[in-house]
């Protein structure tokens, strides 16, 4: 699909007015409702669909099936980011008036930062036609790791912050608490961080480890640097309401894992069709609207049993002296793997 940069420039545009109009709901900190945050939910999941059927219109059904199969993708995988996200909250004792806040800014830090990613994807795929068998087998190992930690017992989880997030602490001293959603404050002559930008800092610069996964996912269902991006920024900046709207059903979603190593394995395989297609090998490619059925097939299937199995475990008696099921186990292995 060519997009003149007036498009662009215009898309990007609107995405800071909406960005902006969200920022503005939520400028006085509180704790989020159930309510509110399923109406903005609603709200983003509603923009992304005209935004599609915009592309229909624009640009006919190919460009438009393309963004429906990466925002589902990006959809799932953003969920894998809430059980860190929630890891994150806790590590940083983040006091329930703020989380939103904190989910705000960092979600537009991860938008930044996979922008970047999306070029240098772009810019790889379309200089080196190889590229894609290096994807699709990442894709194909994520997808196993995935299956084999979901697999396993983790019985704890902790946040570790990442290298990026410790070089800044050990150069910029942070306070002890928390002023309010201030950023830096100055304490005895000092410039100090607060533990707010702290935790926003740690939910951006986290979301880089996903973008490994997802990035070269999206590019495995569309090679159209617009799409991929659109599909990421609808797909994140819903991220937000999310969080408070299924909060609590995530321990629900014990097998969100596998369906996400399937999802993974799936257009792993796709990629590598698609590379031996460009390299003059005459194999079937998978078409935009199989990808679609399959995706939304495998969610609706784990959505489906993760939901049956966490109500068999509440239900069922614990033997005396024993603990009650985990249901988290998927939660511990999405801290594990990154």
């Amino acid at each position: 699909m060519d997009v003149s940069l007036t498009v662009w420039a215009l898309t990007i545009a609107g995405l800071c007015v909406l960005i902006a109009a969200d920022f503005a709901v939520g400028r006085t900190p509180h704790e989020v409702s159930i309510r509110e945050a399923g109406v903005w939910t609603a709200v983003w999941v509603i923009l992304a669909v005209l935004f599609g059927l915009g592309l229909v219109y624009f640009s006919g059904g190919q460009p438009a099936g393309e963004f429906f199969a990466g925002y589902l993708t990006e959809k799932s995988l953003s969920v894998d980011n809430l059980f860190v996200f929630v890891l994150v909250m806790g590590k940083f004792a983040v006091p329930a008036a703020y989380q939103q806040r904190v989910l705000l800014v960092g979600v537009l830090i991860a938008l930044v930062l996979r922008a970047v990613f999306i070029a240098a994807g772009a810019t790889v795929i379309a200089a080196f036609s190889w590229v894609f068998y290096i994807f699709g087998a990442f894709l194909v190992w994520t997808a196993w790791k995935l299956i084999r930690e979901a697999r396993a017992d983790h019985q704890d989880a902790e946040f570790e912050e990442n290298r990026l997030l410790k070089a800044v602490e050990r150069r910029v001293p942070t306070t002890t608490r928390y002023y309010g959603t201030r950023l830096l404050v100055t304490e005895g002559g000092r410039r100090l961080m607060t533990p707010m930008l702290v935790v926003m800092l740690a939910i951006g610069t986290t979301d880089v480890l996903f973008a490994l996964d997802s990035i070269p996912a999206i590019f495995g269902l569309t090679q159209d640097p617009y799409v991929v991006f659109t599909a990421n920024a609808f797909a994140l900046m819903g991220l937000r309401q999310l969080y408070f709207l299924i909060g609590g059903l995530l321990k629900k979603l014990v097998h969100l894992s596998y369906g996400l190593s399937v999802i993974l394995g799936f257009i792993g395989v796709k990629l590598v069709l698609h590379a031996l297609h460009e390299s003059g090998v005459h194999v079937p490619e998978i078409s935009i609207p199989l990808s679609l059925a399959v995706i939304g097939g495998v969610l609706a299937v784990t959505t489906a049993t993760s939901l049956i199995a966490a109500h068999r475990a509440e239900s069922a008696p614990a033997p005396d002296g024993d603990p009650a099921p985990d249901t988290n186990r998927d939660a511990y292995a999405k801290a594990d793997r990154h």
